[in-house]
């Protein structure tokens, strides 16, 4: 068994997504006419605007925070670490690559979220890909792979993941026993998620903004202190990355490693982030408005937040050749030599903050899979909500290499089915966007259904007339 996982492991992340999710990026970049830079502001905009009146749904900017809950994790902070570790600072710069043509995958597959969106039998609304491979590519059994895959992987098994990184830095930082940290972590996870989707945005809404400010203030405090050596280390980053400085791993190390940890980070085209951008009401009530959203979410994650860790590893001087140190205690030791012995506290604080949102808004995808699968009755939810507890408690104390394959092998199938259908699709994302500007050149744009014939009886044309 273990190894078909690692065979399967090697095929999706060593091949069909490395390259994958890269060519999607660049083509959509390129279709889109480079929409993510020559339409910068409207990333902002979208977020900004007074909400739609609508009850059945959250606003952007709970969508954008509760996106950022699930991307924002451990892998901001030990993950960026790794990637130096293993590529030196040059991983740095493929990390900004991968995120500035991933922002244009995250704008297409959040727009064909909204746009092929349903209403459910509690009037909220809801969508994602399994909705838009079912009902735009008549595929309703892709639609069903993808939400098992879903479930069991940000339903389950990542958020083991990340109960693990917050008992290990409250371990390490505080000394309190694992197992406790996983009641713990459990009985806060209860209280959001027991809630739905709707409280889970409220909570995402208040504590992602508080601690993206909080991690990003204490970059900016980092770079002040060191402000002279800004202009040397950014030009590190850019020589490493090209081999005209010698770095661990050279060009191709920086390169892989680079790509790999951008793309798990920021998730552009694995197909997470779409099942929340789908449940929000845009404000233009315009399906291309919520792809905005969610490009700026890959935008903040790692241009922002990832390079913050980088930056402050690499101004610490912690990063030595020959040093052992990497993952979350070469993070830990970068903020002790910038702000002593408090650093390794907050950065244990800021790991229980990023996973913990994580893992609500983790769920919050997996509810939304439970929906396409037609099993979101009351009894149904409480077994999946039972099961996110037990699996924060598990992953807290015990840590399963297999398990964690299993995961990553399960991920990989389900982003690759994204990719295939955004790819199937790109014609809908391209005359959306076309319609989202030339009506904005006039007004307010406003999605009409009816100017999509080929759209009758695949869409809820209800919503949008609405």
């Amino acid at each position: 068994m273990n190894a078909v996982i690692d065979f399967l492991n090697t095929i999706f992340w060593g091949y069909v997504l490395i390259y994958g999710l890269i060519a999607v990026g660049i083509y959509f970049t390129l279709r889109l006419r480079f929409i993510q830079i020559r339409h910068f502001p409207e990333l902002f905009r979208s977020v900004m605007r007074v909400p739609e009146n609508d009850t059945s749904g959250i606003t952007p900017f709970q969508a954008l925070c509760t996106s950022l809950a699930s991307r924002v994790g451990t892998g901001n902070l030990a993950g960026v670490a790794v990637a130096l570790y293993l590529g030196g600072p040059g991983a740095l710069f493929w990390m900004w690559v991968v995120a500035a043509v991933g922002m244009a995958t995250a704008y297409s597959e959040s727009a064909l979220a909204q746009l092929y969106k349903i209403t459910d039998h509690n009037g909220q609304y809801r969508g994602g890909p399994a909705f838009y491979i079912s009902k735009g590519l008549n595929a309703p059994w892709a639609g069903v792979l993808f939400s098992i895959c879903l479930v069991v992987v940000f339903g389950l098994v990542f958020n083991a993941v990340q109960a693990n990184s917050i008992a290990d830095a409250m371990q390490g930082a505080f000394g309190v026993d694992k197992l406790w940290v996983g009641f713990a972590l459990a009985a806060l996870t209860a209280v959001v998620i027991f809630g739905g989707i709707r409280q889970i945005a409220q909570v995402a809404e208040y504590v992602v903004p508080f601690m993206a400010i909080a991690y990003l203030g204490m970059a900016l405090y980092v770079v002040l202190a060191n402000i002279t050596e800004v202009p040397g280390v950014l030009a590190l980053i850019v020589k490493s990355a090209f081999g005209i400085e010698q770095a661990a791993g050279g060009v191709a190390g920086a390169m892989l490693n680079g790509v790999k940890r951008g793309l798990f980070s920021n998730e552009a085209g694995m197909g997470s982030a779409p099942n929340i951008a789908a449940v929000a009401t845009p404000s233009p009530h315009h399906p291309a408005s919520q792809g905005f959203v969610q490009a700026l979410g890959v935008f903040i994650d790692t241009l922002l937040i990832c390079t913050a860790t980088g930056i402050m590893i690499l101004l610490s001087g912690v990063m030595t050749p020959g040093s052992e140190l990497t993952g979350t205690p070469l993070t830990q030791e970068a903020m002790v030599a910038h702000i002593g012995e408090a650093g390794r506290y907050f950065i244990a604080v800021a790991i229980f903050f990023f996973a913990f949102t994580s893992i609500i808004g983790n769920y919050a995808y997996s509810e939304n899979a439970m929906v396409f699968l037609k099993i979101d009755n009351r009894g149904t939810l409480s077994a999946l909500r039972v099961g996110v507890l037990l699996m924060v408690i598990w992953g807290a104390y015990t840590s399963v290499a297999v398990v964690f394959n299993a995961a990553d092998a399960t991920m990989g199938l389900m982003a690759s089915v994204n990719l295939v259908a955004i790819m199937l699709l790109s014609g809908t994302v391209v005359k959306l966007t076309r319609d989202y500007f030339e009506q904005q050149k006039i007004g307010v744009p406003r999605f009409d259904p009816d100017a999509y014939p080929e759209l009758k009886g695949k869409i809820e044309h209800s919503i949008w007339k609405n």
